[in-house]
């Protein structure tokens, strides 16, 4: 039987302080590159579970997890010090030729904590805060990725080429991986369990495709995006939507002929009058970023649908996820 290789994320770090959010934040992403594919297969917000139950979306595969409440937030905790879970899905090799991985990782800045994404078919690979490691390729980051509290890590695979990030910073650039990824799990290793500071996770989120925007803003006349991320019930742009901001900011600098009506759509949860205006605003938050990257206002016009254009069904989280997308009409 072909012996089974994984790609393994190692993360660890000390203190240090963390931004605010801000358009401060927002302008420190603004070389960020990561663009999350375009249909959402996985999604796991964690908004309906239970404290003290296990994960539904997910599988143990050994240890021990279950859903706490860590501010206002519900996160998956790793209640053990070796702990590991992988999505729950309908088959299982479930990651496509083209995809995006993204979760949410804290550390408290007391301990030795790691984070480890296996991606079957995969080299060990580890990240640290002054190397990254994969098989025989070694890269430095290109800025200290050490910080306490919440951070974002992205991943994408395209066909042979293996990205990962976190936060604004890419930390991995593989070009050719010889054996496509055909689904993955998450451990943590932290040694403030005992302590009551289990290593958490949130926002787990695995999407196909992407297409390049100019290819598709020329096929299809308009970019869609679930990329383009805001905080709950509000407008304010989450700083790792800014990989897609910085791609459409770039595509109009250099087609400067170029005009785009941005459009807001939301699901059906909640009031259908909120819903539109939260659209609109949403649509302008937008529009905002890209000006203050440089993008004369004269170039924008903005709208909002609300719930009334699904692409998808509101019945399920991907669904859902699918719907709450920002659209760019040429």
């Amino acid at each position: 039987m072909k012996k089974l290789l994984y790609l393994m994320f190692l993360i660890i770090l000390f203190s240090s302080l963390t931004l605010s959010q801000s358009k401060k934040e927002l302008k420190v992403w603004s070389k960020y590159d990561f663009v999350a594919g375009e249909k959402i297969i996985f999604e796991d917000d964690l908004a309906f579970e239970q404290n003290g139950e296990f994960p539904s979306k997910w599988d143990l595969l050994y240890g021990n997890a279950e859903i706490a409440k860590f501010g206002d937030d519900n996160v998956i905790a790793f209640q053990l010090n070796q702990t590991k879970i992988t999505p729950l899905m309908s088959i299982e090799e479930y990651l496509p030729e083209v995809f995006t991985i993204e979760f949410d990782i804290y550390f408290y800045g007391k301990y030795i904590e790691g984070y480890y994404v296996q991606l079957k078919n995969q080299k060990e690979m580890s990240i640290r805060t002054d190397r990254v490691a994969m098989g025989n390729s070694f890269g430095d980051t290109d800025q200290n990725t050490s910080g306490t509290g919440w951070h974002h890590i992205a991943i994408s695979f395209n066909k042979r080429a293996l990205k990962v990030y976190y936060d604004q910073t890419r930390v991995l650039n593989v070009p050719n991986i010889k054996e496509r990824p055909t689904s993955f799990s998450i451990s943590a290793l932290s040694q403030g369990v005992g302590n009551g500071e289990p290593a958490i996770i949130k926002n787990i989120r695995i999407a196909e495709g992407g297409v390049e925007l100019y290819d598709k803003l020329m096929t299809d006349g308009k970019i869609v995006t679930t990329g383009i991320r805001f905080n709950v019930n509000e407008s304010t742009i989450k700083p790792e939507s800014m990989g897609v901001i910085n791609k459409i900011a770039k595509l109009m600098n250099e087609n400067s002929d170029l005009n785009l009506r941005i459009e807001g759509h939301t699901d059906s949860d909640g009031d259908e009058a909120f819903n539109q205006k939260l659209s609109e605003e949403r649509a302008a938050s937008v529009m905002n970023a890209l000006i203050d990257l440089g993008i004369d206002a004269t170039r924008f016009e903005t709208k909002g649908f609300g719930e009334s254009n699904p692409v998808d069904e509101n019945s399920t989280p991907e669904g859902k996820a699918n719907n709450r997308r920002v659209e760019f009409i040429k």
